[in-house]
Protein backbone atom coordinates (compact mmCIF):
# COMPACT_ATOMS: atom_id res chain seq x y z
CA UNK A 1 0.00 0.00 0.00
CA UNK A 2 1.02 3.78 -0.05
CA UNK A 3 3.18 4.72 2.06
CA UNK A 4 1.53 8.06 4.02
CA UNK A 5 3.01 9.76 6.94
CA UNK A 6 0.68 9.89 9.65
CA UNK A 7 0.20 13.71 9.57
CA UNK A 8 -0.88 13.75 6.05
CA UNK A 9 -4.73 14.27 5.46
CA UNK A 10 -5.57 12.20 2.20
CA UNK A 11 -8.95 11.85 1.59
CA UNK A 12 -10.59 8.42 1.56
CA UNK A 13 -11.89 8.46 -2.13
CA UNK A 14 -8.46 9.00 -3.65
CA UNK A 15 -6.46 6.69 -5.35
CA UNK A 16 -2.97 6.32 -5.03
CA UNK A 17 -1.12 3.33 -5.96
CA UNK A 18 1.04 0.86 -3.97
CA UNK A 19 4.59 2.45 -4.01
CA UNK A 20 3.43 5.92 -3.49
CA UNK A 21 4.93 8.51 -0.79
CA UNK A 22 2.82 11.13 1.05
CA UNK A 23 4.65 13.01 2.84
CA UNK A 24 4.43 15.24 6.44
CA UNK A 25 1.37 17.63 6.13
CA UNK A 26 0.39 17.11 2.56
CA UNK A 27 -3.53 17.36 1.40
CA UNK A 28 -4.72 14.78 -0.90
CA UNK A 29 -7.95 15.48 -1.90
CA UNK A 30 -10.93 13.23 -2.80
CA UNK A 31 -10.58 13.00 -7.15
CA UNK A 32 -6.56 12.90 -6.87
CA UNK A 33 -5.16 9.83 -8.89
CA UNK A 34 -1.67 9.37 -8.16
CA UNK A 35 0.32 6.90 -10.46
CA UNK A 36 2.76 4.09 -9.02
CA UNK A 37 6.56 5.23 -7.86
CA UNK A 38 5.46 9.18 -7.29
CA UNK A 39 6.41 11.23 -4.10
CA UNK A 40 4.40 14.08 -2.82
CA UNK A 41 6.16 16.45 -0.80
CA UNK A 42 5.84 17.56 2.75
CA UNK A 43 2.92 20.54 2.83
CA UNK A 44 1.87 19.86 -0.63
CA UNK A 45 -1.67 20.11 -1.62
CA UNK A 46 -3.34 18.07 -4.56
CA UNK A 47 -6.50 18.97 -4.94
CA UNK A 48 -9.33 19.16 -7.72
CA UNK A 49 -10.11 16.48 -10.78
CA UNK A 50 -6.30 16.17 -11.01
CA UNK A 51 -3.83 12.61 -12.11
CA UNK A 52 -0.69 12.15 -11.70
CA UNK A 53 1.09 9.77 -13.54
CA UNK A 54 4.34 7.47 -12.44
CA UNK A 55 7.51 8.43 -11.14
CA UNK A 56 6.30 11.68 -10.23
CA UNK A 57 8.74 13.84 -7.71
CA UNK A 58 6.53 16.69 -6.34
CA UNK A 59 8.86 18.41 -3.95
CA UNK A 60 7.42 20.36 -0.28
CA UNK A 61 4.57 23.45 -0.09
CA UNK A 62 3.86 22.88 -4.29
CA UNK A 63 0.08 23.82 -4.88
CA UNK A 64 -1.05 21.25 -7.36
CA UNK A 65 -5.01 21.16 -8.72
CA UNK A 66 -5.89 24.35 -7.33
CA UNK A 67 -9.01 26.51 -9.02
CA UNK A 68 -8.45 28.68 -12.07
CA UNK A 69 -7.52 32.41 -11.36
CA UNK A 70 -9.58 33.12 -13.73
CA UNK A 71 -12.78 35.54 -12.68
CA UNK A 72 -14.72 33.50 -15.01
CA UNK A 73 -14.43 30.00 -13.58
CA UNK A 74 -17.62 29.20 -11.57
CA UNK A 75 -16.88 25.76 -10.23
CA UNK A 76 -17.34 23.91 -13.72
CA UNK A 77 -16.01 20.69 -13.22
CA UNK A 78 -12.73 20.75 -15.49
CA UNK A 79 -9.02 18.67 -14.55
CA UNK A 80 -5.08 19.19 -14.69
CA UNK A 81 -3.82 16.17 -16.12
CA UNK A 82 0.24 15.40 -15.46
CA UNK A 83 2.38 12.83 -17.32
CA UNK A 84 5.22 10.44 -15.61
CA UNK A 85 8.83 11.15 -14.77
CA UNK A 86 7.90 15.23 -14.37
CA UNK A 87 9.44 16.96 -11.05
CA UNK A 88 7.62 19.59 -9.79
CA UNK A 89 10.03 21.42 -7.32
CA UNK A 90 9.28 24.00 -4.23
CA UNK A 91 6.22 26.02 -4.26
CA UNK A 92 5.27 25.62 -7.65
CA UNK A 93 1.47 25.99 -8.71
CA UNK A 94 -0.65 23.92 -11.53
CA UNK A 95 -4.09 24.82 -11.70
CA UNK A 96 -6.88 22.75 -13.15
CA UNK A 97 -8.56 24.22 -16.63
CA UNK A 98 -11.51 26.43 -17.38
CA UNK A 99 -14.96 25.58 -19.48
CA UNK A 100 -13.72 28.00 -21.89
CA UNK A 101 -10.64 26.72 -22.60
CA UNK A 102 -11.68 23.09 -22.96
CA UNK A 103 -11.33 21.70 -19.43
CA UNK A 104 -8.06 20.47 -19.17
CA UNK A 105 -4.85 21.96 -17.67
CA UNK A 106 -1.92 19.36 -19.38
CA UNK A 107 2.01 18.65 -18.51
CA UNK A 108 3.38 15.75 -20.46
CA UNK A 109 6.50 13.73 -19.64
CA UNK A 110 9.57 13.87 -18.16
CA UNK A 111 9.57 17.72 -17.49
CA UNK A 112 11.65 19.43 -15.08
CA UNK A 113 9.87 22.33 -13.41
CA UNK A 114 11.52 24.22 -10.75
CA UNK A 115 10.51 26.19 -8.13
CA UNK A 116 7.75 28.90 -7.98
CA UNK A 117 6.78 28.17 -11.45
CA UNK A 118 3.33 28.92 -12.36
CA UNK A 119 1.33 27.25 -15.06
CA UNK A 120 -1.80 28.81 -14.91
CA UNK A 121 -5.50 27.11 -16.43
CA UNK A 122 -5.67 25.18 -19.97
CA UNK A 123 -1.95 25.03 -20.28
CA UNK A 124 -0.45 22.42 -22.61
CA UNK A 125 3.20 21.68 -21.71
CA UNK A 126 4.78 19.19 -23.97
CA UNK A 127 7.68 16.91 -22.92
CA UNK A 128 11.43 17.45 -21.90
CA UNK A 129 10.66 20.62 -21.12
CA UNK A 130 12.99 23.14 -18.29
CA UNK A 131 11.08 26.03 -16.74
CA UNK A 132 13.55 27.73 -14.79
CA UNK A 133 12.50 29.79 -11.55
CA UNK A 134 9.51 31.84 -11.32
CA UNK A 135 8.68 31.40 -14.51
CA UNK A 136 5.09 32.42 -15.41
CA UNK A 137 3.08 30.74 -17.98
CA UNK A 138 -0.49 32.45 -18.12
CA UNK A 139 -3.66 30.83 -19.57
CA UNK A 140 -4.07 28.90 -22.46
CA UNK A 141 -0.60 28.98 -23.24
CA UNK A 142 1.04 26.13 -25.41
CA UNK A 143 4.43 24.70 -24.94
CA UNK A 144 6.13 22.18 -27.31
CA UNK A 145 8.78 19.57 -26.27
CA UNK A 146 11.88 20.48 -25.53
CA UNK A 147 11.40 23.73 -24.83
CA UNK A 148 13.62 25.72 -22.49
CA UNK A 149 12.30 28.87 -20.72
CA UNK A 150 14.88 30.74 -18.00
CA UNK A 151 14.30 32.10 -14.64
CA UNK A 152 11.48 34.97 -14.22
CA UNK A 153 10.02 34.22 -18.06
CA UNK A 154 6.57 35.18 -18.67
CA UNK A 155 4.70 34.04 -21.45
CA UNK A 156 1.36 36.20 -22.06
CA UNK A 157 -1.82 34.14 -22.33
CA UNK A 158 -2.98 32.05 -25.65
CA UNK A 159 1.16 32.22 -26.80
CA UNK A 160 2.63 29.56 -27.91
CA UNK A 161 6.17 28.62 -27.90
CA UNK A 162 7.46 25.76 -30.38
CA UNK A 163 9.33 22.78 -30.07
CA UNK A 164 13.02 23.02 -28.76
CA UNK A 165 12.70 26.69 -28.56
CA UNK A 166 14.45 29.09 -25.88
CA UNK A 167 14.14 31.96 -24.01
CA UNK A 168 16.78 33.91 -21.51
CA UNK A 169 16.02 34.76 -18.39
CA UNK A 170 13.74 37.81 -17.59
CA UNK A 171 12.11 37.34 -21.29
CA UNK A 172 8.90 38.68 -21.62
CA UNK A 173 6.79 37.03 -24.54
CA UNK A 174 4.13 38.30 -26.07
CA UNK A 175 3.45 36.89 -29.00
CA UNK A 176 4.48 33.21 -30.33
CA UNK A 177 8.17 31.69 -30.29
CA UNK A 178 8.51 29.16 -33.24
CA UNK A 179 10.41 26.16 -32.88
CA UNK A 180 14.05 26.32 -32.78
CA UNK A 181 14.35 29.89 -31.94
CA UNK A 182 16.15 31.18 -29.55
CA UNK A 183 14.86 34.85 -28.31
CA UNK A 184 15.48 37.61 -25.00
CA UNK A 185 14.36 40.50 -23.51
CA UNK A 186 10.96 42.77 -22.74
CA UNK A 187 9.76 42.93 -25.68
CA UNK A 188 11.59 39.86 -26.49
CA UNK A 189 13.53 39.30 -30.12
CA UNK A 190 14.78 36.75 -31.89
CA UNK A 191 18.56 36.14 -31.33
CA UNK A 192 19.34 32.87 -33.93
CA UNK A 193 18.56 29.47 -34.26
CA UNK A 194 18.97 27.22 -31.15
CA UNK A 195 22.01 25.11 -32.85
CA UNK A 196 23.54 23.91 -29.41
CA UNK A 197 20.31 22.41 -27.93
CA UNK A 198 19.61 20.67 -31.64
CA UNK A 199 23.43 19.28 -31.75
CA UNK A 200 23.00 18.31 -27.89
CA UNK A 201 19.88 16.13 -28.89
CA UNK A 202 21.38 14.31 -31.69
CA UNK A 203 20.34 16.86 -35.13
CA UNK A 204 22.85 16.52 -38.19
CA UNK A 205 24.93 18.89 -39.02
CA UNK A 206 22.85 18.80 -42.26
CA UNK A 207 19.34 19.50 -40.58
CA UNK A 208 20.98 22.18 -38.29
CA UNK A 209 22.41 23.81 -41.52
CA UNK A 210 18.31 23.17 -43.06
CA UNK A 211 17.45 24.73 -40.35
CA UNK A 212 19.89 27.82 -40.25
CA UNK A 213 18.66 28.91 -44.45
CA UNK A 214 15.20 28.17 -42.71
CA UNK A 215 15.82 30.69 -40.19
CA UNK A 216 17.07 33.47 -42.57
CA UNK A 217 14.08 32.90 -44.59
CA UNK A 218 12.26 33.80 -42.18
CA UNK A 219 13.90 36.71 -40.35
CA UNK A 220 16.24 37.98 -42.54
CA UNK A 221 14.59 38.04 -46.08
CA UNK A 222 11.64 40.60 -45.23
CA UNK A 223 8.72 38.24 -46.10
CA UNK A 224 5.32 37.80 -44.50
CA UNK A 225 4.50 35.33 -42.66
CA UNK A 226 2.93 33.35 -45.12
CA UNK A 227 5.51 34.03 -48.10
CA UNK A 228 8.02 32.83 -45.80
CA UNK A 229 5.67 29.38 -44.70
CA UNK A 230 5.44 29.15 -48.64
CA UNK A 231 9.14 28.88 -48.48
CA UNK A 232 9.39 26.38 -46.30
CA UNK A 233 7.28 24.15 -47.42
CA UNK A 234 9.32 24.09 -50.61
CA UNK A 235 12.67 23.74 -48.77
CA UNK A 236 11.22 20.58 -46.72
CA UNK A 237 9.98 18.83 -50.14
CA UNK A 238 14.08 19.21 -51.16
CA UNK A 239 15.62 18.19 -47.97
CA UNK A 240 14.93 14.65 -46.52
CA UNK A 241 17.45 15.01 -43.74
CA UNK A 242 15.38 18.58 -42.36
CA UNK A 243 11.50 18.12 -43.80
CA UNK A 244 10.02 17.07 -41.20
CA UNK A 245 11.18 20.22 -39.16
CA UNK A 246 10.98 22.61 -41.73
CA UNK A 247 7.29 21.70 -42.14
CA UNK A 248 7.15 22.16 -38.42
CA UNK A 249 8.48 25.13 -38.89
CA UNK A 250 6.06 26.46 -41.66
CA UNK A 251 2.94 25.03 -40.23
CA UNK A 252 3.74 26.88 -36.73
CA UNK A 253 4.32 30.41 -38.73
CA UNK A 254 1.49 29.84 -40.84
CA UNK A 255 -1.12 29.10 -38.20
CA UNK A 256 0.39 31.62 -35.57
CA UNK A 257 -2.37 34.06 -34.30
CA UNK A 258 -0.66 36.46 -32.01
CA UNK A 259 2.17 36.87 -34.98
CA UNK A 260 5.63 35.38 -34.15
CA UNK A 261 8.25 37.28 -32.05
CA UNK A 262 10.69 38.84 -34.40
Amino acid sequence: MASVHPTALVDRQAELDDDVEVGPYAIVGPRVRIGGGSSIGAHTVVSGRTTIGRNNRVFPHAAIGGVPQDKKYAGEDTALAIGDGNTIREFCTINIGTAQGGGLTRIGADNWIMAYVHVAHDCRVGDHCILANAVTLAGHVELGDWVILGGLAAVHQFCRVGSHAMAGGGTILVQDLPPFVICNGNPAAAHGLNSEGLKRRGFSAESIAALRRAYKTVYKEGLTAAAASEHLLQAAAQAADAAAELRLLADFVRTSKRGIVR
